[in-house]
């Protein structure tokens, strides 16, 4: 798995921080864009803190992501507030296999094997049927979720919060907590303030959602 931020929004937090002084303010939008630094920092910190995270759509960030497999993005796809663009297996042939293997297969030797076994017989099948003149977007259905992908995202910052929340936490799926997990630290850099408290709520709120008295981060 590769993740990279390509796109953000410039000023990822002043921006918030001014959206939320417009709404209490007799100011334009270019008066407010002249406040000192500290000035910014404040509010911001003050609305996350009251909850108000609408301001902070005003922020969006874009990823980069490949060497996911298809059953990560069927999930991350569920995820509304968000635009993508996925390599399509209509107009991509993929006759080299590439695929995800778990980390509960790939630590058991003979599961293992079996498991890549049958990944290239299927990709066998799917370059027997473009060699036989079969369209990829019809070839394409033998392929498994393992298949590897790569996609686009952009979400903006309220949209990742909700993500996060959801993602980081170990109910998550392994592939798409992984996923959220490397997300999360490349933004943090970026916008700070934003993400300080992001994470599972067991985290930063005290509470499971799951009510899972067995996970080892319930809190106590």
């Amino acid at each position: 798995m590769d993740v990279k931020l390509i796109g953000i929004t410039p000023n990822p937090e002043k921006i918030p921080a001014m959206a939320a002084l417009l709404t209490h303010s007799k100011s334009t939008p270019q008066e407010l864009e002249k406040q000192p630094e500290k000035q910014y920092s404040m509010v911001l910190n003050e609305v996350l803190k009251l909850g108000h995270t609408s301001v902070i759509e005003h922020t969006s960030f874009t990823f980069a992501i490949s060497g996911v497999s298809r059953s990560l993005t069927h999930q991350l796809v569920r995820h509304r507030i968000a635009s993508y663009a996925q390599q399509s297996q209509r107009y991509v042939n993929l006759e080299d296999p590439c695929f995800v293997i778990p980390p509960n297969i790939k630590k058991d030797n003979e599961m293992n094997k079996a498991y890549e076994e049958t990944m290239q017989n299927i990709w066998d099948q799917y370059n027997k049927l473009l060699e036989m003149k079969i369209p990829a977007e019809d070839a394409r259905y033998v392929l498994p979720n393992a298949t590897c992908t790569n996609i686009i995202v952009t979400m903006n910052a309220r949209s990742l919060l909700n993500f996060f929340e959801l993602r980081c936490c170990l109910h998550a799926q392994w592939e798409i907590r992984t996923l959220a997990n490397k997300m999360l630290n490349l933004i943090k850099k970026e916008a700070p303030l934003i993400f300080k408290q992001a994470g599972p709520p067991c985290k930063h709120k005290g509470y499971c959602p799951e009510h899972n008295k067995k996970c080892k981060w319930y809190p106590k």
